[in-house]
């Protein structure tokens, strides 16, 4: 047994909301109280003093591509202010990397760039290898002349269904691949082994303990669920896994019985998870109205209301809820029409009301604010991303970015908050993605001291909430996850300030001083 004591403890348990000791067995917590009635019950408890630290439920991130972000850590890092700096980087990295070896990078960004990156720019700087580099939304691709030979790409490449191969006034492509074009390219890359991508989240998990991140809810596809599954099975696996299946797998997962919360309490089966349309960054993210300045685009609907329903129906003769990628108004406005179906199928079948998410939730139409409440639906966010994308949203969508990353309006409106990352797209420090929720503001402060649309932003409470008790019920494990309390998971993190009291700003730089998963101490300061 282990007694941490000495300590100032936020519990989230609504009947006992602080206490000053607890009492941790195996992968649970026994007890929470006072320290002297705790060693007096339990007098052969080792002693844990926490030095008068916050101890609080450990956070999780309700959306992360866990295997992406974990291989990320290995690539170049494009995220950068300037299009020149992300070419220096990968120019860099071409002075080691062997002649005819792939060069793979994450992060740029167009809209911060002010212009498209090209193939021949790529060429300039690495000749002897292809070159593929992800853009921060993961909506769109880059690749250079070496790559678009082994991928087949030329002029005479058609689009594929929902996807974009970018060309020049001559009809050549200029090696910007958007939505499923990007497979076209990803198909020529080698497949990183099993043993790289189980290395990779190895190395992974360490950077999100630090980050007081304790548990993760999976959107990446079967290799990574592969790889979960084998690091839990050599007692690796140190975060607790919420695992997502996308839905070129549904048939296969009806088939053999597979259902929501199969597994245990480190690894489980979530929903089933679908995209809709695409994002802001490259403008496919489906909209009612077109893209300011671009008359002509409305974004890419993957499918409507009907198709997605009709997914929904076969998830749930399965018992799996569904999880669906919806960023514009419009693919929003279909995801609701399926899930009202959806809802009317499963109380006409004696079914169990499955909880369904909507991934992003990212701008709405003023009729739908209502809906996700209304029909029980959980608003999966990502606080950092309003951080990231407010200049787009304001340039873009104009007057609509008001019901735009609108936190608020779904907590008001009886919507259940699940926060997370996005991450690669966004780094997981979920400090980052509170400061976000709770501001409005980026690190410098801007874009004003109230913060960019602020009647959205939240309490610490709530946010901290979306980071604990929301995706705990997305996961059907809100009776032993998100809380401090007995004969819950002890899943628990330990700060040197108190973030329900320290200036907001101070969340920046915040870290975790301990981190424990399932009763271990996976970090400590100690």
């Amino acid at each position: 047994m282990k007694l941490l004591h000495n300590a100032h403890i936020h519990t989230q348990n609504e009947s006992q909301p602080t206490a000053s000791a607890l009492l941790v067995h195996r992968d649970r917590i026994v007890a929470v109280g006072g320290a002297d009635d705790l060693s007096g019950i339990f007098p052969t408890a080792e002693k844990h003093d926490m030095g008068g630290r916050v101890i609080l439920p450990g956070l999780t991130d309700a959306h992360i591509h866990l295997k992406n972000y974990s291989l990320a850590l290995q690539r170049v890092e494009c995220e950068t202010d300037t299009k020149e700096e992300c070419l220096r980087r990968v120019a860099e990295r071409a002075k080691t990397t062997k002649r005819g070896e792939w060069i793979l990078g994450h992060g740029w960004n167009q809209n911060t760039w002010g212009v498209w990156p090209t193939a021949e720019e790529l060429d300039a700087i690495a000749p002897n290898n292809p070159v593929y580099l992800t853009a921060k939304s993961l909506h769109a691709g880059l690749v250079n002349t070496a790559a678009m030979k082994q991928a087949n790409i030329n002029a005479q490449t058609p689009d594929p269904q929902n996807g974009q191969i970018q060309r020049d006034a001559n009809g050549e492509a200029t090696g910007v691949l958007l939505e499923t074009a990007m497979e076209l390219a990803g198909k020529a890359i080698p497949e990183p082994t099993m043993n790289e991508i189980m290395d990779a989240m190895e190395k992974a998990q360490p950077i999100l303990w630090k980050m007081g991140v304790t548990g993760v809810h999976d959107f990446d596809r079967r290799d990574s669920f592969s790889a979960l599954q084998m690091l839990h099975a050599q007692g690796k696996l140190k975060l607790r896994v919420l695992k997502n299946m996308p839905v070129e797998l549904l048939d296969q997962v009806y088939e053999i019985g597979l259902r929501a919360g199969f597994g245990d309490n480190m690894l489980r089966i979530g929903n089933i998870k679908v995209f809709m349309d695409g994002a802001l960054g490259p403008h496919t993210a489906a909209m009612f109205q077109p893209y300011a300045g671009e008359e002509e685009n409305r974004g890419i609907l993957n499918m409507d209301g009907e198709e997605l329903f009709e997914h929904g129906r076969k998830a749930a003769g399965a018992g799996l809820g569904m999880t669906v990628h919806a960023i514009g108004d419009r693919a929003n406005h279909e995801v609701l029409n399926a899930y009202e179906q959806l809802r009317k199928y499963e109380t006409e079948n004696n079914l169990p009301h499955r909880r369904h998410r909507i991934e992003h939730v990212q701008v709405l139409h003023p009729d739908d604010i209502t809906r996700l409440g209304a029909l029980n639906v959980i608003a999966s966010m990502q606080p950092i991303h309003a951080i990231s994308d407010m200049k787009m949203a304001d340039d873009f969508w104009g007057g609509r970015a008001k019901l735009s990353y609108a936190w608020r309006t779904q907590l008001d409106n009886g919507a259940r908050l699940a926060f997370g990352s996005d991450a690669p797209v966004d780094s997981p420090n979920p400090f980052l993605g509170l400061h976000a929720a709770i501001t409005r503001r980026r690190a410098d402060g801007s874009p004003s001291a109230d913060g960019w649309y602020a009647e959205q932003k939240l309490s610490m409470a709530e946010a901290w909430e979306a980071y604990t008790l929301g995706p705990a019920y997305a996961a059907n494990m809100e009776d032993r996850l998100g809380k401090l309390a007995p004969n819950y998971l002890a899943d628990v993190i330990v700060l040197e300030k108190d973030p329900f009291t320290c200036n907001p700003d101070e969340l920046l730089a915040m870290q975790s001083w301990a981190t424990m998963v399932n009763g271990e101490w996976v970090h400590s300061n100690f």
